[in-house]
């Protein structure tokens, strides 16, 4: 059975990066059956924190990713974070230093720092003298137990191609000289990230590894550390980057990058994950893009993952995002509305019958706008009217539109609310045979009068919603045809 791991760090919010890599390796492990681990890679003593891991959590389970295994749910390959582990990894760096495969290394963050500078300022990148890597194990032991602080570092073989397969990238090599001894234990008896993936992956049982291609050097030096202790390594996978329209790292400056942004933004889940399952992958057959978990499930195969880099549209994210609103029905969408309408300054009940108009209304105003946030503002033009006076005058100043907009109002005032669509079919109906007013002289002033916009929503759409909406209780309340026809009476009665 495949076993696949994704690692976080509880150093901040989970970003698409993360997120795509996370969704990759779900989507891979219910492909094939298998079994996903979420492990929290907590060794970041300073920057980890417990909020952090809860936040990564909720996250991704709102994304629609779910684990088998994790520090929440448990498991038989526990503890599944890092920092409950440390025992384990002191025993493995101990053994690769009895068996000569690392050593104590005793240089000094200074000595480490100003190496780093001078390499910098040449133009080199940093590597490690190998000041320590000859030191006899006798003489460091004495250091040791002197008081001396020393972290453990690996020894990478010399004039050696280091080879492994990758899953997207085929045949991948490294030249050994070309790689420096990595600390695998620091002084602290913390350990470094290189090492400690190693035991994890080993003793978890994990035999897929995919993760962002800038990992692939690191992949070079753990396959040395998996070999130095005996274990078998397993199948890597490496995702291109995820960049923005100027073909540079995507970041803050291109727009929301983290899960949070996304969803106080309005985006759906169902949209998002969808979208980043489309990112440097795409099905086989037909031009489908609009997919829902389950034929994502279905159809993920990580050997058509592409080698070139993704590039993140925020445009088509939002159309996507404004398919998946559509294919929701009512009630659910209604639910999804109501903390994007109640920070909009809404307040209501949470009964059936506004969860429904909640949903059906914001349908239709999802045709003018892509995100949750947006269709909330957009509902603002049910509890407000929009006439101004140059729209006022221009009703007052046409005899026609005077006298369809006083037939309407005088008619619906006959009439109990909320007042059912069919009723102004008939009224517009019967000003057209009785006054012989019809096409735009006829629904261009009623058009103005209810939603003081010369476009917009359709009136069929329009009239039912403040209609329906004004008998709810909600406040602001939705005003109904009555109360915005109030202002024009002066002149129309």
């Amino acid at each position: 059975m495949n076993r696949l791991r994704f690692a976080p760090s509880p150093t901040g919010y989970v970003h698409v990066g993360n997120a795509r890599t996370a969704l990759f390796n779900y989507l891979h492990a219910r492909k094939s059956n298998g079994t996903l681990v979420l492990r929290i890679e907590d060794t970041d003593v300073e920057r980890s924190k417990q909020e952090y891991e809860e936040n990564l959590i909720n996250d991704l389970k709102w994304l629609g990713i779910e684990w088998n295994e994790g520090p929440d749910k448990g498991g038989d390959f526990g503890p599944y974070r890092q920092s409950e582990r440390t025992k384990t990894y002191q025993k493995y760096a101990q053994q690769l230093i009895d068996t000569g495969r690392a050593y104590y290394c005793f240089c000094t963050p200074e000595e480490l720092q100003k190496a780093k500078k001078e390499a910098q300022a040449k133009g080199l990148q940093q590597e490690y003298s190998g000041k320590s890597r000859d030191l006899d194990i006798e003489e460091s032991q004495n250091r040791i137990q002197k008081g001396k602080p020393a972290a453990i570092r690996f020894k990478i073989p010399k004039d050696t191609d280091i080879t492994f397969y990758d899953l997207v990238r085929e045949k991948v090599t490294f030249d050994s000289n070309l790689i420096s001894d990595p600390v695998i234990l620091r002084s602290t008896g913390i350990p470094a990230y290189n090492f400690s993936v190693v035991i994890d992956d080993h003793l978890m049982k994990i035999n897929i590894v995919i993760r962002g291609e800038d990992h692939l050097s690191n992949t070079a030096r753990q396959v040395t550390i998996y070999q130095a202790l005996g274990f078998d390594y397993p199948k890597f996978a490496h995702l291109s980057m995820v960049m923005g329209s100027d073909n540079t790292k995507l970041s803050k400056r291109h727009g929301s990058t983290s899960l949070v942004q996304f969803r106080e933004e309005g985006y759906l889940s169902e949209a998002l994950l969808n979208y980043l399952a489309l990112l440097g992958w795409s099905p086989s057959g037909g031009d489908q893009v609009i997919f829902s978990k389950n034929e994502l499930m279905k159809r993920f195969n990580i050997k058509k993952v592409s080698k070139s880099a993704a590039i993140f549209d925020y445009q088509k994210l939002k159309w996507m995002n404004r398919e998946h609103i559509r294919l929701l029905e009512d009630p659910p969408l209604g639910e999804r509305m109501m903390p994007f309408l109640q920070r909009a300054g809404f307040e209501f009940e949470k009964t059936p019958e506004i969860i429904q108009w909640i949903g059906k209304t914001a349908k239709i105003v999802s045709n003018y706008h892509y995100l949750l946030t947006e269709i909330a503002e957009g509902f603002k033009q049910f509890t407000t009217s929009d006439c101004n006076e140059t729209i006022i005058n221009s009703i007052k100043n046409s005899e026609e539109s005077q006298k369809v907009i006083s037939i309407l109002f005088d008619q619906l005032n006959q009439l109990d609310s909320p007042v059912d669509f069919s009723k102004i079919v008939e009224i517009t109906k019967n000003i057209q045979q009785q006054e012989g007013i019809k096409g735009k002289a006829l629904y261009h002033p009623i058009r103005l009068a209810l939603t003081g916009k010369e476009s917009g929503i359709e009136l069929k759409d329009f009239i039912p919603i403040i209609e329906t909406g004004s008998v709810l209780g909600i406040k602001p309340p939705v005003q109904n045809m009555i109360s915005r026809l109030k202002v024009f009476t002066p002149f129309t009665s």
